[in-house]
């Protein structure tokens, strides 16, 4: 069984050290630019539960990887999330007023200083991810490069939410194969580089690395049918967002096509099975265990 309290503990601890460090990263400044890091700031800071820096953090724990360089690098990954988040609040995109229980950033702000604050998010988590600070290595610091910028793009979440407004306008459903696809990009290729990301910090070897794949494929489509499930039964108080969404934009979800008694046994099974990935890290991925278990149980 998880461990809730050892849970929660590990993950506001991440929290506090992410926070910290973005607030660094994206420390405001005078002049001109003002009102844009006022954005960054707004749409990064005290909110989130920093899932994906802890996914960093907790794979990096499994290679010895020193604590400050793998929360730089979830602190990366959350201005990429931060500004992806962004981007899906957009009129053109998903329309939503409201993001982690606050207006969304084009509410509070305005959608062209909106956009601009989600480009400078996302081509900060590269700058930062290039530094010296992140590995004495250059030859890491390109692959985490690399791999996030894939992650990231046309063939990652990007092409995920291009598949998704597409599917908006189809004539025809999405079957239950269409909409994996869809959210391995859209949702799990960003998890998967979280998981990823300690183990190319920790140069780890070619087994270790396909085992925490395995497990992140199999955790990201758990999350997301957990995240189609709050759509439906969550309220806006929980999520801090806009529920029934889904519904009223007659999308196709993992829940619509499976019904909810099989969308919460099917992300139960994909939960066990991440977990059975990471055996040959015996009980140093308790943690990761954890957080699969309770990627299927949260209420936002």
């Amino acid at each position: 069984m998880a461990e809730p309290t050892r849970l929660s503990a590990a993950m506001a601890e991440v929290a506090r050290e992410v926070e910290e460090e973005l607030d660094l990263l994206l420390a405001p400044v005078p002049g001109l630019e003002q009102r844009l890091f006022e954005a960054m700031r707004y749409a990064t800071l005290g909110g989130g539960k920093r899932l994906r820096p802890f996914l960093v953090i907790a794979s990096a724990s499994l290679f010895n990887v020193a604590r400050p360089a793998a929360v730089r690098v979830g602190a990366a990954v959350e201005m990429l999330h931060s500004y992806s988040l962004i981007h899906d609040d957009l009129p053109a995109m998903d329309d939503s007023p409201l993001r982690r229980g606050r207006p969304s950033s084009h509410i509070e702000f305005d959608e062209a200083t909106a956009i601009l604050a989600g480009d400078a998010l996302l081509t900060r988590a590269f700058e930062v991810l290039a530094d010296p600070a992140i590995h004495g290595d250059a030859g890491v610091r390109i692959e985490l490069v690399r791999a996030l910028a894939l992650a990231g793009g046309g063939h990652g979440m990007c092409g995920g939410q291009m598949l998704d407004l597409l599917a908006e306008k189809a004539t025809e459903p999405m079957d239950i194969g269409a909409i994996t696809r869809l959210q391995r990009l859209k949702t799990g290729a960003i998890i998967a580089f979280s998981c990823e990301a300690g183990a190319i910090l920790g140069k780890a070897a070619v087994q270790q690395r396909e085992a925490l794949n395995a497990y992140a494929h199999d955790l990201g489509l758990a999350f997301q049918i957990a995240d189609d499930l709050l759509d439906i039964e969550g309220s806006e108080a929980e999520t801090g967002k806009t529920v029934g969404h889904d519904a009223a934009a007659n999308k196709a979800t993992f829940v619509s096509i499976l019904g909810l008694e099989r969308a919460k046994a099917q992300a139960g099974l994909l939960a066990d099975q991440a977990c059975r990935h990471l055996e040959p890290f015996g009980a140093a991925a308790d943690l990761l265990r954890d957080v699969a278990r309770f990627v299927v149980t949260r209420r936002s």
